[in-house]
């Protein structure tokens, strides 16, 4: 075999994917009947979603069309990191979700850390919010793929841009 192998480890999300999900979830909650007159509000920016409902019993179902829905868009439901229920105006209930995306610096050295003590003769390198993993052959990185699998990480991890 002439060259190395790679692929890299990465957090992300398809933007599409959660702008539909959030969409359909808008509908739901002008439809459903427990949620009709509830003045419900989803909104979202580039790093979060805002949620505003009139009690925290209509928050959390909103929560829930919202997680189903991206759910079945095949989204991680680790992207999403609800932040604490706050009293907002006109005796309303706010949660803001934010949403995870990228590795984080002491994450991607534990990972690299992890791969290193598992498989020696495979290199990772931390790339910025990616983790890119070297070996000179395919059925070590895989092995890394399964065991990457196999271990619980707080974000949802994505391994692209394989070259075999």
């Amino acid at each position: 075999m002439a060259g190395d192998c790679s692929f890299d480890i990465v957090s992300q999300f398809d933007e599409q994917e959660l702008v539909n999900a959030l969409d359909q979830a808008r509908r739901e909650v002008q439809t459903r009947f427990d949620l009709k007159d509830t003045k419900t509000e989803i909104s979202r920016n580039k790093d979060n979603i805002t949620i505003v409902s009139d009690s925290t019993l209509s928050l959390k179902s909103v929560r829930d069309i919202i997680e189903s829905k991206a759910v079945r868009r095949n989204l991680s439901l680790k992207i999403f990191k609800p932040g604490k229920e706050e009293d907002a105006a006109g005796g309303k209930v706010r949660q803001v979700i934010t949403l995870q995306q990228g590795i984080s610096q002491e994450l991607a050295k534990e990972m690299t850390k992890y791969i290193r003590e598992k498989y020696p003769k495979v290199r990772p390198q931390i790339q910025g919010d990616l983790v890119r993993v070297t070996a000179k052959s395919r059925d070590e990185l895989q092995a890394v793929i399964t065991l990457l699998k196999q271990k619980d990480y707080p974000i949802a991890l994505q391994y692209i841009n394989y070259r075999g």
